[in-house]
């Protein structure tokens, strides 16, 4: 079961990939969630290209997805059983859109396989770079089918580190500009390249000491 899994959602994190490599420095439809939190017509066709896939096959799993939460509930013997309880896939079809919406450099697609509210796969994938993150449960991690492992570094002054800031930054800019500065007083340097899940990758195999974000 696990290797099929592993198989289709490589598939789709290569197929929503190649949607956004297609896409990229095309101009963009953009609609807002938030003020700086817009959705293109990538976003949306690469979920719907992943979600079709699975659903090839895996008709029965759910979904929880980051335009819309389209994973749905089932019934056993007559009861409701929750999410967590399913196989469900959950998807980030591009994560870096406002990178992406700018023609910068930095992005991907992010999907993950839950049993039983238990993560068991996840993939990460820059088309770009051409490059694929894949990680199980007991199993390790690897970029392009290579092992990978974190930095080997234990001092913070000698860190390279990633961090993000929360959507509604504008609302909290004090304090989210004093924990940077404490970080960048510390750390040897501090990036803040707008794509969590990458920054999460890099950490994984030693390109960043650490990544840590507020929401």
């Amino acid at each position: 079961m696990l290797e099929k899994i592993t198989q289709v959602g490589r598939r789709a994190a290569l197929a929503a990939g190649a949607v956004m490599r297609l896409n990229y420095l095309k101009p963009h439809q953009v609609t807002l969630k938030g003020v700086i939190d817009p959705v293109t017509e990538t976003d949306l066709q690469a979920q719907e290209m992943i979600i079709g896939l699975i659903r090839q096959n895996f008709p029965d799993h759910g979904f929880l997805a980051e335009e819309e939460n389209v994973g749905q509930g089932a019934k056993v013997g007559g009861a409701d059983v929750s999410p967590a309880d399913l196989n469900r896939w959950i998807i980030d079809p591009l994560d870096g859109t406002v990178n992406f919406a700018h023609g910068f450099p930095m992005f991907c697609v992010s999907i993950a396989y839950e049993a039983a509210g238990v993560l068991e796969y996840g993939v990460i994938y820059d088309p770009l770079r051409d490059e694929l993150f894949e990680g199980k449960k007991g199993g390790g991690a690897f970029l392009n089918g290579q092992p990978i492992r974190v930095s080997k570094t234990e001092r913070l002054d000698r860190a390279l580190l990633a961090t993000g800031f929360p959507y509604d930054i504008r609302e909290r800019l004090p304090e989210t500009l004093a924990r940077l500065g404490r970080l960048m007083g510390t750390a040897q340097g501090v990036r803040r390249a707008g794509s969590a899940a990458l920054d999460l990758c890099y950490v994984a195999c030693g390109r960043f000491e650490a990544s840590g974000r507020r929401t």
